[in-house]
This record gives C-alpha cells, structure tokens and sequence, in this order.
C-alpha cells in the first residue's frame, strides 16, 4: 500500500470512528441518572476511546495529506500545524467529557453529602472543557480552509472539495463563535458530519492518487 493510499484510508476511518462517536454519545442528562448511570458511564467512556483513537488516525491522515498538498509549501503546512492544535484541544475534550465528568457525576451521585462540592468540580470541569471544544473546531476548521486554499490555486486534488473546504471553513468558524451553533452533543455532531464530509472526500482522493499513476 503506497503512503497515498495509507493517508487516504487513514482519513476516511478516522472520519467514520468520529460519526460513530456522536451516533452514539450519550447526553450529560442521561448520566445524570441514578439508574442508568453505570450504563451510560460504560457507553460514554467507550465512545470517546473511540474519538481519541480517531483523532490519532486522523493527524496520521493529515501528515499524508500535507506531504500531497506540499508544493503548497506555507498553505500546507500551515493547516498540518493548525491541524495538530485542533488535535490536541480535541483530546483534551475528549478526557473531560469521556471520562473526568463520568468520574465526577459518580461521586456526586455516591456522595450525596458532598454533592456540592464535587458539583463545583464538575462545573469547572464543563467550563473549561467548552473553550477546548470550541478550540478543536474553529482551528480543525481553519485548517480546512488552508488546504482547500491549496487545493483550489494548485489543482493536486479535485478542486470542488478545495471549494467545499473554503466554504464549510468559515461557516463553522463563524456559526460557532457567534454561538449560532451550540456545541452539544447535536450542534458537535453537525461541525463532524460537515468536517467529515471534506475528509472522507480528501480520503478518497488520496486513494485514487496511486490508481490514477499505474
């Protein structure tokens, strides 16, 4: 398997494990649930190793995508970077909502005594896991946009996902700043589907990269 071909499918499941992710990422009101909270605990952790490992796949992806896109030079590395950003806020998101706030809802519910202050914990747990969140979008996002930037001036993949990038880019950014786009768990799981839609495309591209040489 060339390096072409490994990016591509790198992109493509990571993109697949992060729908799945939000397909089936429980709500903070179903933990909150004394008697489906063991349940929803398990689920939640399981889906965000899944995410985290997703996100790993992804950059992997994303290294592949840069060194196709590097006779961009600047454009493309500087979406790599911006990209890894995007990564590690995206990790760090992924442990305070996966399994910190899990952790914390069981000590409140376990410890009624003590339920305010572990609510405190968990209420600065949310408060810093949102600017993380909304981090990892706004800069997965202006990551997009470089390399559809690239894309469109150099022509190295096709040009409509170059144009798709440079729109979806934006329009995230500014849905999310201006809080047009809540990022819950439905608000999160639409910037996914977008993003996801680029990358998987991207993935593709990169597929048929060897095909296309043969």
């Amino acid at each position: 398997m060339t390096d072409n071909r490994a990016s591509g499918l790198a992109l493509i499941a990571g993109s697949a494990a992060l729908i799945i992710t939000m397909i089936f990422h429980p709500t903070g009101h179903e933990m909150m649930s004394p008697d489906r909270f063991e349940t929803v605990a398990r689920l939640s952790m399981a889906v965000h190793s899944l995410a985290l490992a997703s996100i790993v796949v992804l950059f992997l992806g994303a290294c592949g995508l840069w060194q196709r896109l590097s006779p961009s030079r600047y454009l493309a590395l500087a979406g790599l970077v911006t990209y890894g950003f995007a990564s590690v806020a995206g990790m760090i998101t992924g442990m305070l909502n996966g399994f910190v706030a899990p952790r914390l809802i069981e000590r409140m519910l376990n410890h009624p005594e003590a339920k305010q202050a572990w609510d405190i914990a968990l209420t600065y747990s949310s408060e810093l896991e949102h600017p993380m969140a909304q981090l990892m979008v706004v800069t997965s996002s202006v990551a997009i946009l470089l390399w559809s930037i690239a894309i469109v001036r150099r022509g190295l993949l096709a040009r409509g996902l170059g144009i798709y990038g440079c729109i979806i880019g934006p329009l995230i950014m500014v849905a999310v700043l201006s809080a047009h786009i809540r990022l819950n768990v439905h608000g999160f799981g639409m910037v996914v589907l977008l993003q996801a839609i680029w990358f998987v495309v991207a993935g593709v591209q990169l597929w048929r990269v060897r095909e296309q040489a043969v």
